[in-house]
């Protein structure tokens, strides 16, 4: 007999942070929503670093907040430190980073989803992803029962046939001893997935009574920094501190005269791992001419004592990582109370699926997460957000919700994974960004609300904070263009030494010539009533517009390009013209657009004209 647990429109497999976006989204926007997970305790569990942002991730984050998403929020609830990353460097690559309680998150976040209306939470292991005539009917879970839906939405995270390798020990497990899944990789194959293996890692957890912070450098949190949600009324206090010490000589020298130990270098491990946050193995052995490496301890949470060892990831035995740890300058009495570890877990590749995130095979089948192959919470919220609108909207009629490079951050992350695809964990970085000035973390909520107007997602509260901020920076902006008196406006540039005559200058004229918004609101009071970050933001617009005007003249040209759809029948075969390498690219990933078609490695500016004029002999 056929056990139906339960019949939904949206069921969401995983409540990690990609499951926890993608379940509340859907809620929210009234669909009837059931996440299943494996444990409730491991809801919104931080895994590796409990902390959120960073470089490019801020972005990220204040993107999720912008759309109605919950990690910003969360965020500001359970941050122990904040502050801003590259404050030396332009405002394009400035990103907000918090240290946050990491079972206070889980705690907050589980609070959250238990509060949702239209949504259930079930702890239970999927089994098999129910089709019928190319179209999702439900999810079969491993005790028999069957969740019926119209849509489902897989963010399984590192679960899939996970297993963490130390040493010359595999186990079947995943993250933190939690359970892994073993039946669904199965159910995707036969659909028609596409599924390969990565690897990541995590640094071991030390007893911080155990530690002497007095020999590593002090790093603070900074006050007066702005919250991570535009919701969120006063900015996180700063109540932990972080610490900065390096690897030596002696420690490079443990882990050189173990390498024959290490699954990375032993051929334990044959799976891809991250580029961008090795581990202290890879570090020591691919910059041999680096003398030390540096490493933060960060605390996992105000109720405990454990400390995050940040840059110390690795997968040697344990007799090796406690006699590593230990040459680390404050760590010589250090006792580990969570040894490292890798953990290696199946993923798709997304090239399977469309900029909505939907499977190109199935219909209402969704992929947001690590299993799109992508490392890191933030990108895993973001993606999750993006898969409960786009499944959401898709039940409720709506046009989906495709944001593009010029748009977000977000548009970013998910057009390089559907267009060029990726072989390794992705990452987010500001450098992958062509229009990153346009794409500040101050201005996303500018740039990305309007698109949840008329939505549940655009709650009262979000309105009025929404319209409240645009109404400041359009004030802001009209009083820089306001010329000060000439006499006192000439005292300023002799007393800040400012190039150029004070006549008929404007308050924007000073911005542009090197004068920082704090000196002139200081010097003249411009600025009475406007919050200071809306200040900056206003700042920032005039000192860049120029490069920010040459951006949207490349965004115009593009989206020009983006305009023109290809057919979803088209034979990349039959069109003469095309070099063999383009036909098979273009065949694999079928683009949407011309656009899109011209981001496809592989494919050059001549296989776009011929596909430009092979378009408008079709059209005719």
């Amino acid at each position: 007999m056929r056990f139906i647990e339960g019949k939904y429109d949206i069921v969401v497999i995983g409540a990690g942070h990609a499951g926890c976006e993608a379940a509340l989204a859907s809620a929210r926007l009234g669909l009837k929503t059931c996440v299943l997970t494996l444990n409730l305790d491991s809801i919104a569990f931080m895994a590796c670093n409990p902390s959120i942002g960073g470089t490019a991730k801020g972005q990220l984050v204040r993107e999720i907040d912008a759309l109605g998403g919950e990690m910003a929020v969360n965020a500001d609830k359970t941050a122990l430190q904040i502050r801003i990353l590259n404050e030396g460097k332009g405002e394009a690559v400035q990103s907000l980073r918090c240290q946050c309680d990491k079972n206070a998150y889980h705690r907050e976040m589980k609070r959250t989803l238990e509060r949702c209306e239209n949504l259930r939470i079930l702890q239970g292991e999927a089994e098999e992803i129910l089709t019928e005539n190319g179209r999702v009917t439900g999810v079969k879970t491993t005790y028999g029962g069957v969740l019926e839906c119209e849509a489902v939405i897989i963010a399984a995270g590192v679960y899939l046939n996970a297993e963490t390798v130390t040493g010359d020990v595999r186990k079947k497990s995943g993250p933190s001893g939690f359970a892994p899944a073993d039946k669904l990789t199965q159910s995707l194959i036969k659909l028609g997935y596409s599924v390969r293996r990565f690897k990541t890692g995590t640094p071991a957890r030390l007893d911080g009574r155990t530690v002497d912070f007095e020999k590593c450098q002090r790093q603070a949190g900074e006050d007066g920094v702005p919250a991570f949600s535009f919701l969120t009324k006063n900015p996180p206090e700063n109540v932990r501190e972080c610490y900065i010490t390096y690897t030596n000589a002696r420690t490079h020298e443990i882990i050189l005269g173990n390498l024959d130990r290490s699954p990375l270098y032993n051929g334990s491990i044959t799976s891809t791992g991250p580029r961008y946050c090795p581990s202290i193995e890879t570090k020591v052995v691919r910059f041999s001419d680096k003398q030390r490496h540096q490493i933060f301890l960060e605390p996992e949470g105000a109720d405990t004592d454990e400390v995050y060892v940040q840059g110390m990831s690795t997968s040697m035995p344990h007799d090796v990582q406690r006699d590593m740890y230990r040459s680390v300058e404050g760590l010589e009495n250090c006792e580990i109370m969570r040894y490292a570890y890798a953990i290696e877990y199946d993923c798709i590749d997304t090239l399977d699926v469309f900029p909505t995130l939907e499977f190109k095979k199935v219909k209402g089948l969704y992929t947001a997460g690590q299993i799109n192959g992508t490392s890191g919470y933030e990108e895993a919220a973001a993606q999750g957000l993006m898969a409960g609108i786009n499944a959401a909207f898709k039940i409720l009629g709506r046009e989906p919700l495709v944001l593009g490079r010029d748009e977000a951050y977000i548009g970013v992350l998910i057009d390089d994974l559907v267009t060029k695809g990726t072989n390794e964990p992705y990452r987010m970085m500001t450098s992958r960004a062509e229009y990153a000035l346009m794409l500040r973390q101050d201005t996303a909520d500018f740039r990305l609300s309007p698109k949840i107007m008329g939505t549940p997602l655009f709650t009262e509260e979000r309105e009025q904070s929404y319209r409240a901020r645009k109404a400041f920076y359009e004030d802001a902006l009209l009083r820089l263009e306001q010329r000060p008196d000439t006499k006192k406006c000439a005292k300023f540039i002799e007393l800040k030494e400012i190039s150029g005559s004070a006549a008929g200058a404007t308050y924007a004229d000073l911005i542009r010539r090197g004068a920082k918004i704090t000196d002139i609101d200081g010097f003249f009071a411009v600025m009475d009533g406007i919050p200071a970050d809306i200040a900056k933001s206003a700042e920032t617009t005039i000192k860049y517009e120029g490069y920010i005007a040459k951006s949207r003249q490349q965004t115009e040209r593009q989206k020009k390009l983006e305009e023109k759809k290809l057919p979803d029948d088209i034979d990349y075969s039959s069109i003469g013209g095309l070099r063999l390498e383009a036909r098979e690219k273009l065949e694999r990933v079928r683009p949407l657009t011309i656009g899109q078609a011209g981001r496809i490695s592989g494919v050059n500016p001549a296989d776009v004209t011929v596909l430009m004029v092979w378009l408008a002999t079709y059209k005719k």
